[in-house]
This record gives C-alpha cells, sequence and structure tokens, in this order.
C-alpha cells in the first residue's frame, strides 16, 4: 500500500498529505519564537521518529517495492522552511499560500517531507497578533492518518517548558546502494512472492466465507447504491490546488447525533459533507438524482503498531445522501448505510482487505498507474466513490511546539485523476474542522463550497436541536427515493451562527478562520464581506451560484 502511493505519483498529483497548523508563541519563554528555535526544538526530537531521517531509494525498472534507507545527506534546514504572507495578512492569503505550497511535489531522493514556516498573519480574526502557521507535507508511503498523529505527538509536547528528551541520538546514516544490489533483492523477492500470495490467500479465505454467508443471511446487502455518479469532480486533474475549511464546536457535533438513535459522530460528519456537496452541485445544475459516495478510511492499527509508520488501513464504501434534502432523514439514511457497510467489513475483515495489497507485483501496479493517467482513464470511466472523507480524531488537550501552543489544525489530502475533492475531519481539543483539498480547474469557488459546509452544519444543528427539544426521532429512510425540489434558499445573511459563542458584534463581516481554538470567542461562520455579498446576490439568478 505505502509502495501504491510512490506509483501514483505524479506533476499534477503530488501524493503527500499534511496540515495547516496555528500555533500562539504566548506560551513560549518570551512570548516569541524564533525561526532557529523552531530548528533546534525539532532537531533535539528527530531520534524519536522512526521516517524523519530516512528516504526511498527506488529499484531499477519497478521491478519491487522501494526501500527505506537512513539518509547520509539528510540536511535539516532543506526540510523547515520559513516565509512570511504579505500584509494584510488575512486567511483567505494563508489558504493561498499553502495551497501553493501543498501542490509542488516532495523532492523523492531526500526524506520525503517539508514542514513550512508562515509569519505575518496579521489580520486573521480569532487569532492572536504574532502567531504563526506551518503547513506540514508528509509523503503517504511514510505515514497515513493515524501514523501522523503519532508524528504530530513526535514534535509537540504537553508542557510549554518540557526540557529536551535526555536519550542520547543512536541515528547511523546508511550508504545508498547500488543498482545490482537492489536487482538482487528484487530478484529473491519475486521468488518468495508466489509463497506470499498462497499465505494471503489462506488467511483471506475465512473472511470471504464470511462474506459470502452473511450476504445470504443479509446481514448486509450489496446494491447499484454504493456505486457512485460520476460528477465535476471526477475527472482528470490539473496541478493546481485549493483549501478551505470551517471550525465548529465539537459538542455541537455530538450533541446532533442524539436526534438519530445509533447514530455515530462520524455519521454526523458524513451527513454535513452529503449536504455541502448536495448544495454545491445543486448551485451548478450538476447534481444526480443518484446519493454520492465517499470512500472512508478505516485504521487497522493494532496497539503494538501504534508508533510505526506507512499504512496500516483499510476503507469502506459509505454514502452521502446527497438526493435527500432534509437533513435529519440524510443523517438517518447514511446511519443505515454505514451499519452495512460495516458489516460487510467486518466479515471480510478489514486487516486481510489490507494484507491482499501487501502481495501486489510492483511492476504491474507502477504500469498500471501510469497507464490510469497517460490514458486519462478518469474522463471515460465512472469513479469507484465521489471523494474521500477521512476522520482523524486529534488530541483532546492543547499541546506545544518549541514552546508555542496549537491553537488549530486543518487536514490536507492529496488527490489523484478521478478524485478532485477530498475531506478531511479533525478534532482538536474543544472544536472540529471540516476542511477539503480539492483541484483548482473542477472547483475554482472554494469560498462558496467552505459556505456550502457551513450552511449544511447549520441546518443539521438546527434541526436536531429542535428534533431533541420535541422528543421527535429522524423518519426512517427505508427506500431512500429522491426528495422534492428544495424550497428557494434563504439568503446566509438570515440565517443564525453556526456556533451559538458568536464572535464580537463589531466586526460581523469578517470571515472566521477554521484555525482556531475556542468556540467561546468565535465562530463557524468565518466569510469575508465580498464572499456574503456574493452569496446574497446569487441566488437571484442561479440559486446559490456564486
Amino acid at each position: 500500500m505505502d509502495a501504491s502511493f510512490v506509483a501514483l505519483e505524479t506533476r499534477n498529483s503530488p501524493m503527500h498529505i499534511g496540515s495547516i497548523l496555528i500555533y500562539n508563541p504566548e506560551t513560549a519563554p518570551g512570548g516569541f519564537v524564533r525561526f532557529k528555535d523552531i530548528l533546534g526544538f525539532f532537531e533535539s526530537r528527530m531520534k524519536m521518529s522512526k521516517t524523519m531521517r530516512q528516504r526511498l531509494v527506488k529499484v531499477p525498472f519497478d521491478l519491487d517495492y522501494p526501500y527505506w534507507i537512513e539518509d547520509p545527506d539528510f540536511d535539516l534546514e532543506y526540510h523547515v522552511r520559513h516565509i512570511a504572507l504579505p500584509e494584510p495578512g488575512d486567511w483567505r492569503q494563508l489558504c493561498i499560500q499553502a495551497a501553493r505550497i501543498f501542490a509542488r511535489p516532495l523532492d523523492l531522493t531526500r526524506p520525503p517531507w517539508e514542514f513550512t514556516v508562515i509569519g505575518g498573519l496579521d489580520n486573521i480574526p480569532g487569532v492572536t497578533p504574532g502567531s504563526y502557521a506551518m503547513v506540514t507535507k508528509v509523503h503517504h508511503s511514510a505515514i497515513d492518518g493515524k501514523s501522523g498523529v503519532d508524528l504530530m505527538e513526535v514534535l509537540h509536547t504537553l508542557d510549554p517548558n518540557a526540557p529536551p528528551p535526555s536519550e542520547p541520538d543512536t541515528w547511523k546514516p546508511e550508504r545508498i546502494p547500488t543498482g545490482p544490489e537492489l536487482l538482487g533483492k528484487s530478484y529473491m523477492n519475486a521468488v518468495t512472492n508466489p509463497l506470499k500470495q498462497l499465505e494471503v490467500a489462506a488467511k483471506a479465505a475465512p473472511g470471504l466465507a464470511n462474506a459470502i454467508k452473511g450476504l445470504a443471511a443479509k446481514d448486509f446487502s450489496v446494491s447499484r447504491e454504493m456505486l457512485a455518479p460520476r460528477t465535476r469532480f471526477n475527472k482528470v486533474i490539473s496541478s493546481a490546488r485549493v483549501v478551505e475549511g470551517r471550525s465548529v464546536p465539537l459538542a455541537d457535533i455530538k450533541a446532533i447525533r442524539h436526534a438519530v438513535p445509533g447514530a455515530k459522530v462520524n455519521d454526523v460528519f458524513l451527513a454535513i459533507v452529503g449536504g455541502s456537496m448536495r448544495k454545491y452541485l445543486k448551485a451548478k445544475d450538476d447534481l444526480p438524482e443518484k446519493t454520492l459516495t465517499a470512500m472512508a478510511p478505516i485504521s487497522v492499527r493494532s496497539e503494538n503498531e501504534k508508533g510505526d509508520m506507512g499504512n496500516q488501513v483499510a476503507a469502506m464504501i459509505a454514502q452521502l445522501g446527497t438526493h435527500i434534502e432534509d437533513p435529519l432523514e440524510r443523517l438517518e439514511y447514511v446511519n443505515s448505510k454505514t451499519k452495512n457497510s460495516k458489516a460487510m467489513t467486518d466479515a471480510m475483515g478489514a486487516r486481510n482487505m489490507t494484507e491482499i495489497s501487501k502481495v501486489s507485483p510492483a511492476l504491474y501496479m507502477s504500469l498500471g498507474a501510469r497507464l490510469y493517467t497517460s490514458l486519462g482513464v478518469a474522463n471515460r470511466m465512472g469513479p469507484p466513490f465521489s471523494t474521500v472523507v477521512t476522520n482523524v480524531p486529534g488530541p483532546p488537550v492543547s499541546i506545544y511546539s518549541s514552546g508555542a501552543r496549537l491553537e488549530s489544525m486543518m487536514g490536507l489530502l492529496c488527490l489523484t485523476d478521478g478524485l478532485g475533492l477530498g475531506h478531511v475531519v479533525q478534532s482538536y481539543v474543544d472544536e472540529a474542522t471540516i476542511s477539503f483539498t480539492a483541484c483548482r480547474k473542477l472547483l475554482p469557488d472554494p469560498e462558496f463550497y467552505a459556505q456550502c459546509i457551513e450552511e449544511s452544519f447549520e441546518e443539521i444543528r438546527d434541526a436536531a436541536k429542535k428534533a431533541v427539544q420535541d422528543g421527535v426521532k429522524a423518519k426512517p429512510v427505508k427506500n431512500a427515493k429522491p426528495a422534492k425540489k428544495a424550497a428557494a434558499k434563504k439568503a446566509p445573511a438570515k440565517r443564525k451562527p453556526a456556533a451559538k459563542k458568536a464572535a464580537p458584534k463589531k466586526a460581523p463581516a469578517k470571515r472566521k478562520t477554521a484555525a482556531k481554538k475556542a468556540p467561546a470567542k468565535r465562530t463557524a461562520a468565518k466569510k469575508t464581506t465580498t464572499a456574503r455579498k456574493a452569496a446574497q446576490a446569487a441566488p437571484r439568478k442561479t440559486k446559490a451560484k456564486k
């Protein structure tokens, strides 16, 4: 699976994941953090990571998976950079700069990660003056969402005044193996691969039998609803990116799920994303009658693999209920479908699904990835799913880097042909951020889509609150018939703030950043004046088009 992300790497599809982190230096010594302080902090903690000083070595002709070696030319200052936003230093500028940084591929002849420290955040409401951001990029071959959180733990402390680790650094660089040496290793792996395939097949057989038995017993079902319809996001992508997001109180998300018996927090996030995609595509006259779907990664990492890098994930397909207008009916629908997908995944064994990927021949995998891209298959074939929604629980308490307190975190995602829009749901302390990464060609108006996320959250929050107050449960969705046409859309200006704890009244038109820690002072409704006016004016022409 790690190697598949290397095989999929192209100029238009750099296969790294990351985040936008915002730090408040008021907790650091002297209330100020210099760039050399950040370098020194990272250098003292490199020994705690298994991947930060490793680089990939590819086998000639892709006859085997790449190998990890300890980089003999490791240079920390290459991987940690420093820039500043131009004036006025607002949220939109930060998102644009982060998108540009994130669009550039990593140098795979070095350890595949880069951190860019960004200063000049002087005009972002809710962000303390003097704060700085950090855009992180780590190749997906090195980490998944879960090990990415482990890496965050390595580069942060629970105490702003924590001393450097006392353990000695025993790291040693390695010699880069020659081509003949790598070909020799690949030959041995090619000889043993059939035995590995038989072993995996033997392990997978009980899971397959359970899946057949569960299907016959109707423990779960396989329907055409699991096949995604085509949308504007399921085409060949460009190299340009846009990123945005909205933060909401985590308590609101937990409260929403009580409106639908049995619903999980992840179901709430899926229903919100389904509502936002429905709003966006309906505004573009591009909403399919059939529900859109999302690939939702599932971690299969065991406790003894907690510190291991690389990918230990399986996946399930979740229907988003984009054909349902009522938000609680959509949540009920999503909940019923995720139960079905989980039952199917459990029957087959999520771990077995991961193990199967370990015996895919590297050469065929690499050739297949290149042909898929070069032939533009994504423009001809239907997508396996409409989008990705990955839920990454973050730390429930404040953490610190170089003494500065992490105020907020917003996840970023890699894209491939056929997948032009991906979502990351990230929780931290008492907030949850729903962010997205998209191809700029396929989604040229990120602020409007962020507004759709905000409105989708507001609608399901208000509906859930009313249902709980009235003691009314959501109506079960049996056949998931398409909803009737929506009534005229309300102007965004009349909507209630996404968070009750609203921002100061003296600046209601300023956009709120997705990066913020204290919902008591800020709201999920973060718009610029221009975005608000455009959102109000557009429905008169195109129902919601911005």
